[in-house]
């Protein structure tokens, strides 16, 4: 059982981090975007690691932990507190008395939704993150279609939330996992910053990779940087409590900053901040979905050919399946991060081996995500690549969320032949695919191939049980023998 000292530190861990930054960016809002970002990096970085030895030290600078008190649900109550010490006043004695038990809450997504509304966000744009799948669901689910665009990719939600300033003069909300900042630095720093054409937007970021928080590698790495990321880019931020009030006051020192420094503002998202809110399933109508799809295609390919996996649970899905068929891991570079870039890490990989076969397991929503590079492959004219994209019109890794490719107005197998690729099919039912997977494999590249599938996948799917670089020495060996 939790002794009330250790029930206080293992909830201080969570909140203090975004109560040092909600106070620090509230009494800040006026004074500049470098003022403000120092505060909050500094304060986003303490909670993960330094807290735990009562310091706030960070990789940039340091803040000091502002007197804050906690209240019986575990959250920090600390609004009013600024950067200098102030005096307790009768509330903060109050709620400083012991805990009798650890409680936490998680916002409401819809409640959220309202909230953001309040301060007068009614756009949203962006690309589905799976620590903020549930939000993304509910504006799905209970947004119109004008004033909410499912994104290709992150900068294009930038840009768009940038077009809805410039027409209505109200800001947007981007949304967008942390290992989407790379698409949005440089429509976020040549256009929306202040110091070019100064376009106010609040950009809603999933944590992954949170320091003190189990993940996947790559997502460790995006985690650290992130604080240090907007930092760089002076993009003021905030962490976003977990509970209705504190979130109100974190999006009106949003609004405050957007409205006075015409800005874009970034609010960081941790893990199960939001309460579970699911879309609709729709079981769909084709006889398998992307595994039973990926087994079909892996029970065809040689013992010589080179496969390349996409993003997500493609990728997983194919290391098991290795497992289960006692196969070893070698043939497969799984591209855990880089979501978009499979089919050019293929192509080089192609150019530079052409007497191999090298496969592109690829995903509909990875393939819009950098779909240009259908236009560079096609262009190349390589003979020995082929690209097979599993379709199940959604961002399944991720909620579930529609992408455009399954059921809306986008024809991949339309665009790959204006690509210039030389072998396009598609094909859905089971003898189809068999079949079309034998001409691929006998085509001249370019060649694609799409197969419809259903959206879903194994709850009990594990992950990858060798490190990125045992895959990429085992798969280097395996690309670059001659026999």
């Amino acid at each position: 059982m939790l002794t009330s000292t250790t029930a206080r530190l293992l909830l201080a861990s969570r909140a203090a981090s975004a109560s040092v930054a909600s106070a620090a960016s509230a009494a800040m809002v006026g004074a500049g975007r470098r003022s403000v970002t120092t505060a909050a990096v500094a304060a986003a970085t303490t909670s993960s690691s330094a807290l735990t030895a009562q310091t706030a030290q960070s990789g940039r600078g340091s803040a000091p932990l502002l007197p804050a008190a906690t209240s019986s649900r575990g959250v920090q109550t600390s609004a009013k507190t600024s950067m200098s010490a102030v005096e307790p006043n009768a509330e903060e004695e109050k709620e400083k008395q012991p805990f009798t038990e650890l409680v936490r809450d998680f916002l409401d997504p819809g409640d959220f939704y309202k909230q953001v509304n309040k301060i007068g966000v009614d756009f949203f744009t962006g690309v589905p993150d799976s620590l903020l799948k549930d939000f993304c669901a509910y504006v799905t689910a209970n947004t119109p279609s004008d004033h909410h665009v499912i994104t290709a990719n992150e900068g294009n939600a930038v840009a768009l939330a940038a077009g809805h300033h410039l027409a209505t003069g109200k800001s947007g909300l981007v949304y967008l996992q942390n290992s989407g900042l790379g698409n949005i630095v440089n429509p976020l720093m040549s256009l929306a910053v202040p110091e070019v054409y100064s376009i106010p937007m609040l950009l809603l970021i999933g944590w992954r990779g949170e320091p003190g928080k189990k993940d996947e590698p790559q997502h460790l790495v995006q985690g650290q940087a992130t604080p240090g990321l907007l930092a760089s880019l002076n993009i003021p931020f905030q962490v976003l409590p977990d509970f209705q009030e504190g979130a109100a006051k974190v999006l009106e020192t949003a609004r405050q900053y957007m409205e006075q420094n015409h800005g874009p503002y970034a609010i960081l998202v941790r893990r199960q901040t939001f309460l579970p809110y699911k879309l609709k399933s729709d079981k769909g109508s084709f006889p398998l979905n992307r595994e039973g799809a990926l087994k079909l295609i892996v029970d065809t390919l040689s013992a010589r050919d080179i496969v390349v996996g996409t993003t997500g649970m493609l990728s997983r899905e194919l290391f098991e399946y290795r497992v289960a068929k006692k196969h070893g891991h070698e043939k497969d570079f799984l591209t855990v991060g880089s979501m978009g870039h499979a089919s050019a890490i293929a192509l080089g990989i192609a150019l530079a081996r052409p007497v191999r076969q090298v496969y592109c397991l690829d995903g509909d929503g990875a393939l819009l995500m950098h779909m240009g590079t259908m236009a560079t492959i096609g262009h190349s004219g390589v003979k020995n690549l082929k690209h097979i994209v599993i379709n199940n019109g959604a961002h399944d890794s991720v909620g579930g969320q529609p992408t455009c490719a399954l059921n809306g107005s986008l024809s991949i197998t339309g665009v790959a032949q204006s690509s210039g690729y030389r072998f396009v099919e598609t094909a859905s039912e089971i003898d189809d695919i068999r079949a079309k997977l034998k001409l691929l494999h006998e085509a001249q590249g370019p060649a694609l191939l799409e197969i419809c599938v259903n959206r879903g996948g194994r709850k009990d799917l594990g992950r990858p049980t060798r490190s990125p670089v045992q895959n990429k020495h085992d798969f280097m060996d395996f690309v670059q023998s001659e026999y």
